[in-house]
């Protein structure tokens, strides 16, 4: 009995302490949910879509962490050069906004970060949690649908990345 105790308390852990969704995979429908901004403004992923071409969703553990850092400042030091391309950038993260408002100001992000506290987004985009936090993934969207995914997406090397799929299309 108490090996089956033991047994039944270890998975249940487990469970919580990760939770492996699918991720959403190229020609999935881009999921069009509302998030919380750093600034605590409510955001429509739909709305974003809309207004240009592209739309470059993706999901870091936690703000001002190192690996977190590089990945942002590396789409910020693309930033125009992925604007004139037409993408717009969105970072998310189950931080609040408080947290990515000073993550955004220490590295002059120039773009959006949500504040997915609720992890809403995260679950819609079907990325895996670890202990709590979204596993790093990023989604190119275009016409309301995913036409890459990188699900274990590079740090300093994401901007890189994301041009290197811009230039396929």
């Amino acid at each position: 009995m108490k090996l089956r105790t033991a047994f039944a308390l270890v998975s249940f852990l487990t469970m919580a302490l990760f939770s492996f969704a699918q991720p959403l995979s190229v020609g999935a429908d881009a999921p069009v949910v509302t998030g919380t901004t750093e600034t605590g403004d409510a955001l429509s992923l739909g709305d974003v879509y809309a207004r240009q071409p592209y739309t470059l969703v993706y999901f870091y553990p936690k703000a001002d962490t190192p690996g977190c850092t590089a990945q942002g400042c590396s789409l910020r030091d693309a930033y125009e050069e992925l604007l004139d391309k037409g993408v717009a950038i969105i970072g998310v993260s189950a931080d609040k906004p408080a947290a990515q408002a000073k993550f955004k100001e220490k590295y002059n992000l120039p773009f959006t970060l949500i504040a997915d506290a609720d992890k809403q987004v995260i679950k819609a985009f079907g990325v895996p949690l670890m202990f709590g936090v979204a596993k790093r993934s990023a989604f190119l969207i275009k016409d309301g649908k995913i036409v890459w995914a990188d699900h274990s997406a590079s740090t300093s090397r994401q901007a890189e990345d994301v041009l290197k799929v811009l230039a396929a299309q």
